[in-house]
């Protein structure tokens, strides 16, 4: 497997022991694995960073695993200045980290061109994973880039623009009945060709391409951070790869700290927060999950414990919102801010204005909005109309 010349290697992240870099699945002490790099090697300052072109998150190739990826240009993302959201949320800045703006309308962009390209090393002539919509749409994107087969498994409730895109990339979907579970299931059910796994965590570097988000985050302020982010969360890969890319940038001296990040999920499905809230250190599965944000209708998220262990080590907080709170944010984010955001970016809206007696009144704040607003057209669009608009 062809990797950049500092990556270091596939570690345990519950015993750190190391593994090789084309190994796939949990570790032996069923924990995921997480690359590593030799950071020693990494000869960044922001001086060197800014000489390069703010077009892609390969700007950061040191701190990513592979020296010649599958890419569509993803990350360069802007930040939003939204000064009429932070008025309401009674904060000093807030702003809004539009993920909306990669290729496919989604953060998960940035973690497939890894997994895809891990999946181009391994001679992969087939990929597949469960998906709740946003990322079997991206999975099938940059597996139509080498001419790789992509199977994508979806619970029927996933939004339509979702499965048409998947066959315009050029994969093959699975639609199944029920919610993601049941999709889930079905992939290793009913998938009887051999095949390489995208799915998260299982897929070792899905969540590294997060990361990235942080990185832009720190650039854009000018190598400082800010006092909170708030991360919508599903799987746990999200909140866990901006946590690691803060942290390594602390590592590196680029800034001075990790900033508090915030888990935000719905009231229907907020396993996350629920052990959160607990103080527990592993995630229970949710038993009846039920929110219109589908993207994060995740039960069981593999990522649950590592998104625990950021939040303590970040200090952070997790909050669950109710889904009409959700999509009034979204709502408003457009209409005040310019941004399309998605429902699962409402859902960290939302959290932001759950939380103002926690923040300060000149707190710099992040939203990340994971997904474009018009993935979610349909169901932003009969709010209004149970608005009566």
């Amino acid at each position: 497997m062809q990797t950049s010349d500092t990556f270091s290697g596939l570690v345990c992240t519950a015993t750190g022991d190391e593994y090789d870099a084309d190994v796939t699945g949990l570790s032996d002490a069923d924990a995921p694995l997480d690359p590593t790099y030799d950071l020693d090697a990494v000869e960044w300052d922001a001086e060197t960073l800014s000489e390069r072109p703010f077009d892609t998150m390969w700007r950061y190739r040191e701190l990513l695993p592979f020296s010649d990826p599958v890419t569509a240009n993803e990350g360069a993302t802007p930040l939003v200045d939204a000064p009429a959201l932070g008025d309401e949320a009674g904060v000093g800045s807030l702003r809004i980290k539009d993920e909306g703006r990669n290729p496919t309308g989604t953060f998960l962009d940035r973690g497939l061109s890894l997994a895809v390209t891990a999946a181009r090393e391994a001679d992969a002539e087939v990929v597949a994973h469960a998906s709740a919509g946003n990322s079997a749409q991206s999975a099938a994107s940059y597996a139509g880039l080498v001419d790789v087969r992509s199977y994508g498994f979806v619970p029927s409730r996933t939004p339509f623009p979702n499965k048409a895109m998947v066959n315009v990339h050029g994969g093959q979907m699975k639609v199944i009945g029920g919610r993601y579970p049941a999709a889930l299931s079905a992939l290793h059910e009913k998938l009887k060709s051999d095949w390489y796994t995208l799915q998260e965590f299982d897929n070792p570097y899905r969540h590294e391409g997060a990361k990235t988000v942080a990185y832009e985050i720190a650039e854009r302020l000018d190598w400082t951070v800010p006092d909170w982010v708030v991360v919508p969360v599903a799987t746990g890969e999200l909140l866990y790869g901006v946590f690691k890319g803060f942290r390594d940038l602390s590592e590196l001296g680029l800034v001075d700290d990790v900033p508090r990040l915030v888990a935000a999920q719905s009231v229907g499905c907020a396993p996350i927060t629920t052990a959160w809230e607990a103080g527990n250190d592993a995630v229970e599965a949710w038993n009846h999950p039920d929110t219109i944000v589908g993207e994060l209708e995740i039960p069981d998220p593999a990522g649950g414990a590592l998104a625990l262990q950021a939040l303590d080590a970040s200090n952070g907080l997790a909050v669950s919102v109710d889904d009409d709170d959700a999509l009034e944010s979204a709502v408003t984010a457009a209409q005040t801010a310019g941004v399309e955001v998605g429902v699962a970016g409402g859902v960290a809206l939302a959290a932001a204005w759950e939380l103002t007696d926690e923040f300060d009144e000149d707190d710099d704040v992040v939203v990340v909005n994971t997904e474009s607003g018009t993935k979610n057209a349909d169901i932003l669009r009969s709010h209004l109309m149970g608005q009566g608009i």
